[in-house]
């Protein structure tokens, strides 16, 4: 029998009661031990308090003044008591399996700090329609977002925590961070996060997510500069359904 470790589940919610119930249903469907679920509340105004308490001791509930997701993940990193750390947005899902999917991956190579995997977009009713290339009929992706991604604690010890001066694209800029030091990372060809697309989303203002990628892009540039690092790579580099192993490697493939 295998000894899971116990995973922290960072959940931030601003005025997302439309969402809440059933990202935490999608998270209790797991059905993974030891689990600890922390939702930081950044100031919403709406019934996001009378729905976490709803489900009693299962949930560890913070409220905070308004300072945007960045910091609301950073106060829920901070009292994390997991070996390992899932982030998920309250207007996201985590489709079945996602967390032994990707924790069983960590514990086969204890090398590994961050396992990620494919987004699957859905267009909620009334959605703006965006034109995406998406990578299969599924419309999914191989994207950077925390949500696909189960992390050891410690790999944010080595890159630092999220940039509280983003409100958008702080989760780009932290893993253009964790490749400036090197950290040890895998894309898996499955599915671990369902983005849905509603016209609340924080990136359906494109002018100011540009301006914010922008900055984070030469941020990065200029620390790869003078940390005397070539160009940076492409993520195909991490995924492994993109990979093709050299001709005569005879090495077995990781079975799941």
């Amino acid at each position: 029998m295998v000894n899971y470790p116990l995973v922290s589940v960072i959940i931030p919610v601003y005025n997302g009661e439309r969402f809440l119930q059933e990202a935490l249903e999608s998270i209790r469907h797991q059905n993974y031990e030891p689990l600890e679920i922390i939702v930081i509340d950044d100031g919403s105004t709406d019934n996001t308090a009378k729905i976490i308490a709803s489900y009693g001791n299962w949930i560890h509930y913070v409220h905070q003044e308004n300072a945007g997701p960045a910091a609301a993940r950073n106060r829920g990193l901070a009292l994390a008591q997991g070996e390992l750390i899932a982030f998920l947005d309250v207007d996201d899902l985590w489709p079945d399996g996602k967390l032994t999917l990707q924790v069983e991956r960590l514990l086969h190579d204890p090398k590994l700090d961050i396992v990620l995997g494919r987004i699957q977009y859905v267009e909620l009713a009334g959605a703006t329609h965006r034109e995406i290339p998406f990578e299969s009929q599924e419309k999914t992706l191989t994207g950077v977002h925390l949500g696909c991604g189960v992390y050891r604690k410690s790999v944010f010890d080595r890159v630092g925590m999220l940039d509280e001066a983003l409100r958008i694209s702080h989760d780009q800029d932290w893993f253009l961070r964790a490749r400036e030091v090197n950290v040890s990372m895998v894309i898996l060809k499955e599915t671990t996060l369902i983005y849905r697309i509603h016209n609340n989303n924080l990136t359906q203002d494109f002018t100011f997510q540009k301006s914010q990628l922008g900055a984070v892009i030469k941020k990065s540039l200029e620390r790869r500069r003078k940390l005397g690092l070539g160009k940076l790579g492409q993520w195909s580099d991490y995924d492994e359904a993109k990979k093709v192993p050299p001709a005569g490697n005879k090495e077995e493939p990781y079975k799941k």
